[in-house]
């Protein structure tokens, strides 16, 4: 770790042998005011199922400030580049074979050369000072070590958590850097529980998390599954029927299915984690039947929903509600970044989804051509769900390849819907800016029947291009049938 005079300083995470690369760029940091650069090695993500290619993924932690270069082979000349979110305002230093900025807050980012988005790096830059903070200690009674190698993999699994439940509550486990192969590639996991993951600690397979409580998995690991098959439908970490969860700060890698599958939970904490997936049905965070949900601080890079909120499914059941997402960046190579209200208790009376909010979320691409599943923001009601009390504030979105900005539709969808939605009220629109891309179609509002309608949204301080929008009209939204109390508030 380099520390400076004035306090910069930086960690860099060992990578253990075996660990999948990709060498796209020649990669350094250094904190300011000194030559000590550190060499940082690339992990290699799949993206994009309509056209799967390999892009990269790097991280490292500081406080302070620190200086980022990178140079290139010699096939690459450098003519443009961009930092995104574009909100953060990351002005690049640009020569032909070299990048440089500088960092003085902890961001993620997607660094993109000569506009490729699909090559691109990915750039996670976290707080030394939390992450030295909530370490814990090997050598307390209540920690039990997994000794790890970076020349060697090891093995996890249910013994592990077998021997856990013998320690006493508040027990943790601190897994070493190191790859490791869970065996029958699910780990499950044990109640009251804390699970910490050094960083350079990558773990193949998927998590899982049943009928318990008190769980918290945090560090800087690694869940690597881009080895699995599509139809494995592994997760990286399904919770069903449980409750009082943290996850922190952890790294999925190409999960066949969801990253986080959530089923009948509540008092949940997802924060900070990363995600990259390219496969069909790789949604992001998914939620069903769930209670009192935060997601905030994350990126997540999928191949289907980036975030999605439904009721009943599966055996989970009942409505969905307190729900909270916030301070995101968000990309979806495919569907949705933001989704509500696909699937509910169709067999009986339906759910009902509501109290939910998201806030401070940048969106850096919606790419759908399937008429039904449009919309960067979507309310999708159907299986009889009624959806009501959302609200979206201080919503970034940037140039997408093609979609729309918002959709809001009570539908039958039958390719998933046995029946259609009962309603979609009270919507809140707030500081919204959108930049406009090539590929937008117009917004749709609007209900399936007079008795199944849309009622009570309302838009305030929405954007296009710097430009208030002070209609409708100039917000690009069509209004359709069954839909009432549409209206854009001006100042």
């Amino acid at each position: 770790m380099s520390v400076t005079e004035n306090g910069n300083r930086i960690k860099i995470y060992p990578v253990p042998d075996g660990a999948v690369l990709q060498e796209d760029y020649c990669l350094r940091v250094r904190p300011v005011e000194t030559e000590d650069w550190q060499e940082l090695k690339a992990y290699r993500v799949k993206v994009d199922m309509h056209d799967v290619r390999t892009a990269s993924m790097v991280f490292f932690d500081f406080d302070g400030s620190v200086e980022v270069e990178i140079t290139f082979p010699k096939f690459y000349t450098v003519y443009k580049v961009d930092i995104r979110p574009l909100s953060f305002g990351i002005q690049p230093v640009t020569e032909p074979k070299r990048i440089t900025f500088t960092l003085d807050k902890p961001a993620n980012l997607s660094v993109e050369v000569n506009r490729d988005r699909f090559h691109n790096l990915h750039l996670f830059a976290g707080s030394l000072k939390q992450e030295l903070e909530e370490a814990p200690d090997k050598n307390d009674s209540n920690v039990m070590l997994v000794k790890g190698s970076l020349r060697r993999s090891g093995f996890l699994s249910d013994e592990i958590s077998r021997q856990l439940e013998k320690m006493p509550e508040g027990r943790t486990l601190y897994v070493e850097a190191g790859i490791y192969y869970i065996g029958e590639c699910v780990w499950h996991l044990p109640s009251y529980t804390n699970i910490y993951l050094e960083g350079g600690a990558i773990l193949i397979g998927g998590l899982a998390f049943e009928h318990g409580e008190q769980l918290r998995i945090y560090g800087k690991g690694i869940l690597y599954l881009a080895d699995f098959a599509r139809f494995s439908a592994i997760n990286g970490f399904r919770l069903n029927h449980s409750r009082n969860i943290v996850i922190e700060n952890l790294m999925f890698i190409n999960p066949p299915h969801y990253t986080v599958l959530l089923g009948d939970c509540e008092n949940v904490t997802i924060r900070g984690i990363k995600s990259f997936s390219c496969e069909g049905w790789s949604d992001g965070v998914d939620m069903m039947s769930c209670r009192n949900v935060t997601v905030e601080n994350c990126f997540l890079r999928t191949s289907d929903d980036c975030v999605a909120i439904y009721a009943s499914r599966w055996d989970n059941h009942g409505d969905s509600r307190d729900i909270f997402v916030r301070d995101m960046v968000l990309w979806a190579d495919v569907a949705h970044p933001l989704n509500i209200g696909t699937h509910g208790d169709h067999e009986h009376d339906g759910d009902v989804i509501e109290h939910i909010t998201y806030e401070n979320i940048d969106i850096l691409e919606h790419h759908e051509f399937q008429p039904g599943y449009l919309g960067a923001m979507t309310i999708n009601a159907g299986d009889k769900n009624l959806v009501r009390d959302v609200v979206y504030r201080n919503i970034r979105i940037e140039p997408f390849e093609h979609g729309k900005v918002l959709d809001f539709q009570v539908k039958w969808n039958k390719d998933y819907n046995p029946a259609p939605g009962r309603g979609i009220e009270k919507i809140c629109l707030e500081d919204i800016d959108i930049r406009t891309g090539v590929g937008e179609e117009p917004s749709v509002i609007a209900g399936y029947s007079e008795a199944f309608a849309v009622r009570d949204v309302v838009i305030r301080r929405m954007h296009r291009d710097g430009k208030e929008v002070r209609s409708l009209e100039e917000g690009n939204i069509h209004v359709g049938e069954f839909a009432e109390g549409v209206i854009v508030e001006t100042d």
